[in-house]
């Protein structure tokens, strides 16, 4: 009987796993443009930021924090995967 592993084979594994860096390096994109227009935005003026599915409002300060924290997220996700591949 053939282990379960064997039926992947390396470049399928491979494959799957260049995806997922692909769409974590779009994450990663997509916090940081987030995080550049909140740097351009005057400090007194009041944004929404999307917490699951609902809009809060908040300062820019928060939305710049929570921002930057699932980008710190997304680049250790990233990281991870890196290292699986090397």
């Amino acid at each position: 009987m053939m282990a379960s592993t064997s039926r992947w084979s390396s470049s399928a594994i491979e494959a799957e796993t260049t995806q997922k860096v692909e769409l974590i390096i779009k994450e990663i994109r997509s916090h940081e443009v987030a995080l550049a227009e909140l740097n351009a935005l005057s400090s007194s003026r009041p944004v929404y930021h999307k917490n699951g599915s609902i809009y809060f409002r908040t300062t820019i300060q928060k939305a710049t924090s929570s921002e930057q924290k699932l980008l710190d997220q997304a680049k250790s996700r990233l990281d991870k995967l890196n290292s699986i591949i090397k």
